[in-house]
């Protein structure tokens, strides 16, 4: 069933979305019920299945009549398994009709840059401050004034380093991310700041790496250096140096897979799950048909539709290492006395979002249909093309520092409620689910998804989405580049206890 004024997504399905406000006795409605909320088209008995994109996402607490909103106030989580039917469904994508290149930083490990920033990278809270004296010092100076292609400095500062264990999981987290940033594509020199007699150590980070005085790496400390004033003033002097040295790059055309795209959507609505989630999904495809990587992630935010990924492994093997990540998360959040099922956010239920169940059944969609080729830990380094999943919290600015870490050169963010942030120093593409939003924070949002609602095709949006994700890997500056965000979500993930 489907009118003007509601879409039902799937045959099977018991509810319908509103795609507007509905009144009482307008289209199938004998309540209010508020755009992007879900109307149930049929009665729905106590404990019956709720029904939405063809799955589960819930159960009737009590009798819900034909007509009536479906929310939190009627429906709540349902136990139930899923066939993980591991390979199952493992489809490859056709091959692209013509081979896309963009304009990007080339770097001496094979890898491309869609940006070219200095980094000033702390490997300790106790040296954050400094670090972002000495950027402040930097660009009160304008040092980069002779330099015209180096995009900026960015300050990579974080709360931890120290009063945390030498070994074990919660150190080989922040020692993988603070790494992986160390070696992106998209900085052309990276200088390392630290105190000194922290417990993660800037040798620990700078490992077997070279450091020369004329190359993209530089490390000093704090202690070593005698003082703030001092290391300010010599890391004004290795930054004019970085700077020149990055300066020498220049944008040259280079293949589509040597894009790395990390997925993420946050302040989720209603909407999210049949407009701009599947339409990023199908730029992921056009991505991955043309070599290229797309990373999903949030695993807390996939719980209860993981089965729909796990058919898609490349093997069982592949598969079990999804379902073992979700394992892991049931037993940490029982630790901590927390529930998987505590999602969706009080934003997202305004959104019209019920239970975990329904945000994740539309959050998997941004992964399209490709073959699921890995599974990876936290920042952990991705060394293969394809489509694959990356392990993190669903907290966004944690979940995207992860994927950074572990190289993606392009974020694309898909958003309901309207979320405004950055990443640098890889430019972010905002995706809005609804036109409303999109309309209210123009200003943010990249592109409209909400058209989808609206009439035009799924696969259009998509392919609008894959030439941007072009164009901005070529340095076309996005939104949040635009408005300077990046500077303060740099977000590791922490686990273990602080000592």
């Amino acid at each position: 069933m489907s009118a003007p004024d509601i879409l039902k997504l799937h045959d099977d399905d018991n509810v319908a979305i509103a795609l507007a406000p509905l009144k009482a006795g307008e289209s199938v409605a004998v309540e209010a019920i508020l755009k992007s909320h879900k109307v149930a088209l049929v009665d729905i008995p106590a404990g019956e299945n709720v029904l939405r994109y063809g799955q589960i996402i819930g159960k009737a607490t009590v009798m819900i009549p034909a007509g009536s909103h479906v929310h939190e106030h009627n429906m709540e989580m349902s136990g139930h398994k899923v066939d993980y039917a591991f390979s199952s469904a493992v489809n490859p994508l056709p091959a692209p009709a013509t081979e896309r290149t963009f304009q990007g930083y080339h770097r001496a490990d094979g890898r491309v840059g869609t940006r070219n920033y200095l980094g000033v990278l702390t490997s300790v809270n106790c040296s954050g401050s400094v670090a972002r004296f000495i950027v402040e010092a930097a660009e009160k100076s304008g040092i980069l004034d002779a330099f015209p292609n180096v995009d900026g400095i960015v300050p990579i500062v974080h709360g931890s380093g120290c009063g945390m264990a030498n070994r074990g999981e919660g150190y080989d987290i922040l020692l993988r991310t603070l790494a992986g940033y160390s070696k992106h594509p998209n900085f052309g020199g990276i200088l390392l700041v630290g105190l000194g007699c922290e417990v993660l150590q800037l040798a620990t980070l700078v490992g077997e790496r070279k450091i020369t005085a004329d190359g993209p790496m530089r490390y000093m400390t704090i202690q070593q250096m005698g003082g703030t004033q001092r290391t300010i003033e010599k890391g004004l002097e290795e930054l004019t140096s970085l700077a020149a040295y990055a300066n020498q790059a220049e944008r040259a055309p280079a293949p589509v897979s040597e894009l790395m795209l990390g997925m993420q959507c946050g302040g989720s609505d209603g909407y999210s799950g049949f407009t701009a989630n599947p339409a990023l999904g199908v730029a992921s495809d056009l991505l991955v048909a043309h070599g290229g990587t797309s990373i999903l992630s949030e695993t807390s935010e996939i719980y209860g539709a993981e089965h729909l990924l796990t058919r898609r492994a490349v093997t069982a093997e592949v598969g079990q290492a999804l379902v073992d990540k979700l394992t892991w998360w049931e037993e940490y959040c029982a630790r901590h006395g927390a529930k998987m099922d505590n999602n969706p956010s009080p934003g997202n239920k305004r959104g019209g979002l019920t239970t975990i169940l329904e945000k994740s059944l539309g959050a998997v969609s941004k992964s399209g249909q490709a073959p699921l080729a890995g599974v990876y830990d936290y920042a952990a380094p991705i060394t293969q093309k394809g489509f694959v999943f990356m392990d993190s919290p669903g907290y966004d600015p944690c979940s995207v520092t992860g994927q950074v870490a572990s190289g993606a050169n392009l974020i694309a963010f898909t958003t309901g409620r309207g979320s405004v942030s950055g990443y640098m120093p890889t430019p972010c593409i905002k995706l809005a689910s609804n036109s409303d939003m999109y309309a209210r924070m123009s200003g943010d949002m990249d592109i409209n998804c909400g058209e989808i609602a609206e009439g035009h095709s799924l696969a259009d949006k998509g392919a609008e989405i894959f030439e941007m994700l072009i164009d901005v890997a070529s340095g076309t500056k996005t939104k949040s580049e635009t408005l300077g965000f990046g500077g303060v979500e740099f977000v590791p993930w922490q686990i273990g206890a602080v000592l």
